[in-house]
């Protein structure tokens, strides 16, 4: 047979599922406490910044190239970002997104699916909306624009 002590922190289930640690509930000061240490990124901060970072690519673009389409190109390739991720901080910062953790993670999931549909739909209009297209622009701009995720990963860790 196996030795399945694998790790140095045993896992909290035994085989059968049954779980062996004990379940506590927070006080009010520790869950202040924990809030205190876990602090949470307002989605509309990364959205901003996520707009910010799209700008500065387009002009950046626009003066390097010295072309106005590749700024365009590059401006729509953030928008491509930029308005879906709106659209999902505006659905689960709603009332209704927020009233039980079931709730909450079923309008995560469905938020995610229109922010994946709205950028797969502007990707496909970015041909007939922006003449003439410069793709490497508009990929350019959205892979920055999407690496603005990981900075909000750093921003909580400072913050700590």
């Amino acid at each position: 047979m196996l030795n399945r002590t694998l790790r140095s922190d045993p896992w909290p289930y035994d085989d059968e599922g049954a779980e062996t640690a004990p379940y506590k509930a927070l006080t009010r000061q520790e869950a202040q406490a924990l809030r205190t240490r876990e602090p949470v990124v307002s989605p509309w901060r990364v959205v901003l910044v996520q707009a910010g970072v799209g700008v500065a690519v387009a002009a950046f673009v626009w003066l390097l190239s010295g072309e106005q389409a590749a700024g365009l190109s590059a401006l729509y390739g953030a928008a491509v970002v930029v308005l879906p991720g709106a659209l999902m901080a505006r659905g689960m910062t709603s009332r209704l997104s927020s009233m039980s953790p079931g709730s909450s993670a079923v309008s995560f999931m469905a938020w995610e699916m229109v922010k994946i549909g709205a950028s797969v739909g502007l990707l496909m209009l970015a041909p007939k909306l922006v003449q003439p297209l410069s793709w490497p622009a508009l990929l350019v701009a959205l892979v920055l624009c999407i690496k603005v995720y990981w900075l909000a990963l750093l921003w909580r860790k400072r913050s700590k």
